[in-house]
């Protein structure tokens, strides 16, 4: 028999999207937990209307004790957690069900694809694996005052079941000011934290101090395959426009912990084109579908292994005199991404060529 399934949600001032997020998952659970921490808008009216189960958790700038706490207030065997604005969709709903009925007590934890963002066609951009369904007797725990992760362990479950993220909210320095406190109060920095504190200064565009921070969490030697190559490609990134050498050499650096990624290749492509030696942007952009993609929790920019590459090379071959190569990438694109502007105006573009 199927266990029950206890959905815990922390929020705050998210009466645009709370609404849409609760519809989209009410029916599939069996008890929804809502723990706010410090609405001044309709948040709460709203979640009244999906649950009485509605607590109050004072803000101390550190969201895993409040993702604690919002555990603490199941019931049910089994917890699913969610953001504000995140979204079940309906193509989703009814493989979840089918998820549910697996959850028979001998399941631990069960990871779940995370579709951040989506192109103009509808197709998933950046994505990652999160632990997003455990059993609430495991006792796993939060950690970390940003960005915090679910430490677990015990039999796991791989589901391709997705979460779709839709934020509605401008982009926040919240995360960063929560760091800069901590360094403030001189407050020890994990790794991961010395990680993210980078992300965020990248993200505000504080480059110079983001790069320290990067540099500091790869000198330790330490840290996740994943986030060692994409500190890398965020150390390039600050680079682009300041210090063009050093933004190759940290593209090229990825290859020091892995096998090539299209991420990485992507970019030495984009380099070369920019810097107009366009064989070796060809060269690397090539490469790209002779990779194959790795099973990983970490994110995954699905663009730069599917149409990116081919909108590049499209350029790379009708600029070295190659029309026919550059009309077969075009078409590979075209079926990708067809409203993209860039195939939208190759498509004229090839139009009239073929008509001279």
């Amino acid at each position: 028999m199927p266990s029950e399934l206890s959905l815990c949600m922390i929020v705050r001032d998210e009466e645009e999207v709370l609404e849409r997020c609760l519809r989209s998952v009410h029916d599939l659970v069996d008890e929804i937990i809502i723990v706010d921490t410090g609405s001044t808008d309709r948040t709460k009216q709203i979640a009244k209307s999906f649950t009485d189960s509605i607590f109050d958790f004072e803000w101390i700038d550190d969201f895993a004790s409040a993702r604690n706490y919002s555990f603490l207030q199941a019931t049910k065997e089994y917890i699913l957690w969610l953001d504000a604005d995140d979204v079940l969709l309906e193509s989703d709903r009814k493989a979840f069900r089918e998820l549910k009925e697996q959850l028979d007590g001998t399941i631990d934890r069960v990871t779940m694809p995370y579709h951040l963002t989506t192109d103009q066609s509808g197709n998933v951009s950046y994505s990652l694996r999160r632990n997003r369904i455990v059993r609430k007797d495991a006792g796993f725990q939060w950690f970390g005052k940003v960005h915090e992760y679910l430490e677990v362990r015990g039999a796991g479950l791989d589901s391709h079941v997705a979460i779709t993220h839709r934020s509605e909210k401008p982009p926040s320095s919240r995360n960063l000011q929560i760091y800069l406190g901590m360094q403030a109060k001189q407050e020890p920095f994990t790794l991961r934290d010395t990680l993210y504190f980078a992300n965020e200064l990248m993200y505000n565009d504080w480059k110079k101090e983001a790069i320290t921070q990067f540099e500091k969490f790869l000198s330790s030697g330490d840290g996740w395959t994943e986030d060692k190559i994409t500190a890398c490609l965020h150390v390039a990134n600050c680079y682009k426009g300041v210090d063009e050498p050093k933004r190759l050499s940290y593209l090229f650096k990825t290859f020091q912990y892995d096998l090539p990624r299209a991420e990485a290749c992507n970019e030495i492509g984009q380099f070369f084109i920019e810097h107009g030696e366009l064989e070796q942007a060809v060269f690397w952009l090539e490469l790209i579908y002779t990779l194959q993609q790795p099973e990983t929790m970490g994110i995954v920019n699905q663009s730069t292994w599917t149409w990116i590459p081919c909108i590049q090379l499209t350029f790379c071959y009708d600029s070295l005199g190659q029309f026919d190569k550059a009309y077969q990438q075009h078409k590979k694109a075209k079926k990708l991404v067809p409203t993209h502007p860039s195939v939208l105006f190759n498509d004229v573009y090839f139009t009239q060529r073929m008509s001279e």
